[in-house]
């Protein structure tokens, strides 16, 4: 009995999140962007999130030009789909909105390589591809097992080491991706204007003052301040009250 109210309670959920969503769109497309806001921040107050669900989200905040939270909405959706075109073309656009024209020192060397490579796929992907070589591999294990002609035995042996190398890779690949992921911890300035602080109190000067919708990266935190770096790789302490973390 209690699975099958577990069950029910389940189902009613998915339903009542399903209406919901619905009715965020639909206030959507009658242009009452606050109305679809209060839909779909019910829905994500709830526990559930889906890209499709921040990607909407954003909409509206850009359509109300709150450069922050239409910012911070577009970067939930491209975590939870980080190759989607849609959300990406989406999320330069609100961040043109931004005051702070923050430029991107580009790295170099070996680890922008490395970098450089395994950014191309999410690590989810990347372990979808290890499968995907892992089964091309015993395919070929097979065609030279089974195979009775020494160069066609040779061919399906040579196959199967270079699948086996491709799991190899892509395996690497997928933990470097999950690593860099789980120690980035990006997040949104929230405030109209927030402060840089040379050192993490009130009364240290300012190194530099940053605006709503910019991006910066967490470094450290001490009490209620957070050291940020930003792309441009200054770096600084500001007040947690100012930003919003991403994940």
């Amino acid at each position: 009995m209690k699975k099958i109210l577990l069950l029910l309670l389940f189902t009613s959920q998915v339903f009542w999140a399903q209406n919901a969503f619905e009715q965020g769109n639909q206030y959507y497309q009658k242009e009452n962007y606050q109305a679809a806001i209060s839909s779909f921040e019910r829905i994500i107050n709830t526990g559930k999130q889906s890209a499709e669900l921040y990607f909407n989200l954003g909409n509206c905040y850009y359509k109300l030009h709150k450069v922050a939270p239409a910012v911070y909405n577009y970067e939930k959706a491209l975590l939870l789909n980080p190759n989607d075109n849609e959300i990406k073309t989406n999320l330069d656009f609100a961040r043109k909105m931004a005051i702070d024209d923050i430029k991107v020192i580009p790295k170099v060397g070996f680890n922008k390589l490395v970098a450089d490579f395994t950014s191309a796929y999410y690590y989810d992907t990347w372990a979808w591809i290890a499968v995907a070589f892992a089964v091309f591999s015993l395919l070929f294990f097979m065609g030279y097992y089974f195979s009775e002609k020494t160069i066609v035995k040779r061919v399906f042996f040579l196959g199967m080491f270079v699948w086996i190398l491709g799991i190899g890779v892509a395996t690497a690949a997928g933990f470097y991706e999950k690593g860099r992921d789980e120690n980035e911890r990006p997040a949104i300035v929230f405030a109209d204007t927030a402060a840089v602080k040379s050192e993490p109190k009130a009364t240290a000067a300012d190194s530099f003052v940053l605006h709503e919708g910019s991006k910066v990266f967490i470094l450290e935190s001490i009490a209620n301040w957070k050291k940020v770096e930003l792309t441009d790789e200054t770096t600084g302490w500001i007040e947690e009250s100012a930003i919003k973390e991403i994940k």
